[in-house]
């Protein structure tokens, strides 16, 4: 088995909406616009790619998104800072074998270099342990709740990252971070090569 974290590619869209469409009634579902939406504003959008089949994706936002959720919105109110884990989805065939915390080792990777915190948020009502214990036992922890049509509660998560403070005070400049021309901090191909320089406060 071979496994591959990449970029979605704007052909996949429709992949990707049929496999959030598929994942069961805790994933919230998504039409065309949204997934265009996400293809456009999404600072991470990634997919994991198993034997040449679309196994997963995850899906995380920054603040400056034009993106309406009410969890997002909570978290930027409260926070300047963050990088905002909308969703992350596994397909059936996959499940149980650890590829969320591929993904989630992933994002971190990404997000530690850019921004001091991960945000997320899951389900209290109707109470989804199986999402609670992972994210616990990742570092989160709750920071709120609120409710959520058509769901119940939700408990708010952010996990602080460490290593974010050193990489600001090494390679930040007049409020923006510049990061080192690296594959594994590359940005989405889809942005200028200006937005690579990552403002901080």
């Amino acid at each position: 088995m071979t496994l591959r974290l990449r970029d979605v590619r704007d052909n996949e869209l429709d992949q990707v909406l049929a496999l959030n469409n598929s994942a069961g009634p805790t994933i919230l579902p998504m039409d065309g616009e949204r997934a265009r939406l996400f293809y456009a504003a999404a600072r991470y959008f990634r997919v994991a790619e198993i034997d040449g089949h679309l196994a997963g994706f995850l899906v995380a936002l920054t603040p400056d998104a034009d993106y309406h959720s009410p969890n997002f919105h909570w978290f930027r109110r409260e926070y300047d800072d963050f990088l905002y884990i909308d969703r992350i989805v596994v397909a059936s065939a996959y499940r149980r074998h650890g590829l969320g915390r591929v993904f989630y080792a992933d994002v971190q990777s990404f997000a530690e270099v850019r921004s001091p915190r991960l945000c997320c948020e899951v389900l209290l009502e109707p109470r989804d342990d199986a999402s609670v214990l992972f994210h616990g036992t990742y570092g989160f922890r709750e920071v709120g709740q609120q409710a959520m049509e058509p769901y119940g509660r939700v408990s708010l998560l952010a996990k602080e990252l460490c290593s974010y403070p050193w990489v600001r005070d090494t390679y930040g400049s007049n409020g923006l971070i510049r990061l080192p021309v690296a594959p594994w901090l590359a940005e989405r191909e889809r942005l200028t090569p200006a937005v690579r320089a990552v403002k901080h406060g």
